[in-house]
């Protein structure tokens, strides 16, 4: 009895339990702090060209002064961002015909763009403005290699099945890629899968022989690489377009028309320098964007790296935005976990019968793959971005809450219980007057433990369009560049340890000086 009055009583608990009631409001609340006002929201897939092309589209839509301009960037492949369009979640984003007419209306064959739009259109969908380039796809293998084994035309591949190939995975997959190449011409090697962003360098170490290139991409010249020649015309051509949703130009008139403005001007040598722009020379995609509308492309070629440090790349303009979604996404989740997390460690306390079942449950949910449950999300919800992200995360924080919470109450001494119902309280006011304030510590211990491993696994997000960190992590993948993939990992690192430290000092001024003292009493 003297134990539970010690610890319990007096003004500073009562304070304390009103601060934790503010903590968890806060949390409830915050994703409708964070709503963001309408906005033109422009797509872009997860590589060099396109990121480029999504930050002069976003220039171009911000340019007219109709509406606030919003690059979710390197939201996924092509099935992710077209997704993305059809729920709505952006606007607009640049595509490639061929890519339309194969993977996305599943054609047999080429088609034009008033054949395209007559598809799209019960989509509620459309594809215009020709950029004014032509980006196919190509297969390559490193000069020296090409000329040992004499091949020059992807038909002389036949001759060489122990190649070691690695392919992107969406060509791997897609029906204008490989399984519809190989068949055309005869081909019988099992390639691997390898992230567009790294196939260059995988190809220039000789850990492979035949990557998937774009004829547009900045690299091939750098690695001397030779693009075997499609001999049986088997690539149809891919014209980059806008894909967007047909009433874009009726919510966003203005806007619409400095879009179509961006017709033609494009020529495949102007995409090629500014791929070599960010790829080789490290400009940001903004920079890269402004020099194309300001007339000025490849101004920076010349000279790698210039004036950008790492300091400059962490805390660049995009910094307060990305903390800001990262935040969101693992505060939200956290409040979500927390709501049903702390009743299930409860109920798992009380019921030995179905204890195993919850414990099971929620444990099983930590073995499943953070990508394919993401994936099942999406196909669940129709939909990408922020909502499935936070969902997923919230399944991933559950176990340690409801561990520790039923641990918590596991181990309160029986002596304190007797004490408890020798008081005369009803189960319920027991429960939340004595049972959970002494397993306060434990609880708070496994809500931290979940909000670190959040903070981690949020990079992961970015995959579906969700943003955070894990956005830069993405799109230094994307074109090999560890500056931008540090710029990304830091701060997700520091945000992790501050979660740390934050629940420290949460844990001294929340739990009663008592518990503490009984804690380390008992340790």
């Amino acid at each position: 009895m003297s134990a539970i009055s010690s610890a319990l009583s007096g003004r500073p608990y009562r304070r304390r339990t009103e601060a934790m009631r503010v903590i968890f409001s806060i949390l409830f609340l915050l994703p409708a702090l964070c709503a963001a006002q309408a906005t033109i929201h422009v797509g872009s897939k997860r590589f060099t060209e396109s990121y480029i092309l999504g930050e002069i589209v976003t220039a171009t839509v911000a340019s007219a002064g109709e509406a606030q301009a919003v690059h979710r960037q390197g939201m996924g492949n092509t099935a992710i961002v077209f997704a993305a369009l059809r729920a709505g979640v952006i606007d607009v984003y640049p595509e490639y015909t061929g890519t339309i007419a194969f993977e996305l209306l599943r054609k047999r064959a080429a088609a034009s763009l008033e054949d395209l739009n007559r598809e799209l259109a019960p989509l509620g969908l459309g594809a215009a403005v020709r950029l004014g380039f032509n980006n196919t796809y190509a297969l390559a293998m490193r000069e020296a290699r090409a000329a040992e084994l004499g091949i020059g035309a992807v038909s002389d591949l036949k001759r060489v099945p122990e190649l070691r190939i690695g392919l992107s995975q969406e060509f791997l997959n897609r029906r204008d890629g490989w399984p519809a190449m190989a068949r055309a011409y005869g081909l019988a090697a099992s390639p691997l899968g390898l992230d567009h962003g790294l196939a260059y360098e995988a190809s220039a170490s000789g850990q492979v022989d035949l990557i998937d290139v774009y004829s547009t991409d900045a690299k091939l010249a750098k690695y001397q690489l030779r693009v075997l020649t499609d001999d049986l015309g088997f690539f149809p051509k891919y014209d980059a377009v806008l894909l967007y949703r047909l009433d874009l130009p009726r919510r966003a008139p203005r806007t619409w028309e400095a879009l179509i403005g961006l017709e033609g001007r494009i020529s495949s040598r102007q995409m090629i320098a500014m791929n070599a722009e960010a790829e080789l020379a490290g400009v940001p995609f903004s920079r890269v964007a402004e020099g194309f509308l300001s007339g000025s492309a490849a101004r920076h070629l010349a000279a790698p790296g210039e004036g950008r440090t790492f300091i400059s790349t962490l805390v660049g303009a995009d910094f307060w935005r990305l903390t800001g979604q990262h935040l969101l996404l693992v505060f939200a989740s956290l409040g979500l976990s927390i709501v049903a997390g702390v009743p299930l460690g409860i109920w798992a306390a009380r019921s030995p019968r179905v204890s195993g079942w919850i414990l099971g449950s929620v444990g099983m949910l930590q073995t499943i793959p953070s990508l394919a449950l993401l994936a099942f999300l999406i196909t669940l919800m129709d939909t990408i971005g922020t909502v499935p992200a936070i969902i997923a995360l919230f399944l991933y924080a559950l176990l340690p809450i409801v561990r520790s919470t039923s641990s918590g109450l596991a181990d309160i001494a029986q002596p304190l219980r007797e004490s408890a119902q020798a008081l005369g309280l009803p189960g319920g006011a027991r429960l939340r007057l004595i049972e959970l304030p002494l397993a306060a510590r434990s609880i708070l211990a496994g809500i931290k433990t979940s909000a670190v491993i959040n903070v981690g696994t949020a990079t992961i997000a970015a995959f579906v369009g969700a943003g955070g960190y894990g956005e830069r992590i993405v799109a230094g993948l994307a074109v090999n560049d560890n500056m931008m993939l540090l710029a990304g990992a830091v701060p997700a690192a520091l945000m992790a340890i501050a979660m740390q430290l934050g629940f420290d000092v949460l844990d001294r001024w929340l739990i009663p000086a008592g518990l503490r003292h009984d804690a380390r009493a008992g340790a």
